[in-house]
């Protein structure tokens, strides 16, 4: 199982002049350094919360589809599936699935464009985006070889920075902040002891997704 970024964000959710007004800094000396510690700390509290903030697309590659589809009996005596194993999408919040590509037994690889329903089931309502397939229906059978099923599907708040949570936003200037007075690798100090401050990376607990 492989997921990878397959476009990344085209805005960061803090501008370089929101920064320099909480660094309170006035000129532009200092403007590049600013955008690299932005995209650094987005991409830090992305990671820790496993999500995505601005509008951006990925790909999951499976070996193969999830495991059958277990038969039960409802009290009415009517048979119906309960999913065993759905297809989870991570980086939510996720806006779409996009495309299905899978390599069928002949070899020939085939493209789903447009799936939704009544053939699969998608639910990207949670912190973990679910796929299925629909009622009655199975996952398409594919080659047995490594790699043979990639989701393309898109992630992220939205593509406006003010689509992104307050909290995280403010998380980021915070820390663009920290980075940018302590921009060596070590730090030497002169002014006695320092303290963290837990309460800023509690910031980011809420939007926390924990998968294993």
């Amino acid at each position: 199982m492989g997921l990878v970024r397959t476009s990344p964000p085209t805005v960061e959710p803090v501008s370089v002049s929101e920064a320099k007004v909480h660094l309170e800094a006035i000129d532009s000396t200092h403007d590049t350094m600013l955008s690299l510690l932005i995209a650094a700390a987005r991409q830090y509290a992305e990671s820790y919360c496993n999500r995505s903030f601005i509008t951006q697309s990925w790909r999951l590659t499976l070996d193969a589809f999830p495991g059958r589809w277990d038969q039960s009996m409802s009290p009415a005596g009517v048979s119906f599936s309960l999913p065993r194993n759905a297809v989870l999408l991570e980086r939510a919040p996720i806006q779409s699935v996009d495309a299905i590509t899978y390599t069928d037994m002949g070899g020939v690889e085939r493209v789903i464009d447009s799936p939704g329903s009544p053939d699969y089931a998608i639910d990207l309502s949670g912190s973990l985006g679910r796929m299925t397939p629909g009622f009655g229906r199975i996952w398409p059978i594919t080659l047995p070889q490594i790699g043979v099923v990639s989701i393309d599907y898109t992630a992220g708040y939205g593509d406006a920075a003010t689509d992104v949570p307050e909290l995280i936003r403010n998380w980021i200037m915070v820390r663009v902040n920290t980075m940018f007075e302590n921009r060596e690798e070590v730090a030497v100090l002169q002014r006695g002891t320092v303290s963290a401050l837990p309460h800023v990376d509690r910031l980011l607990d809420e939007f926390r997704v924990i998968t294993a």
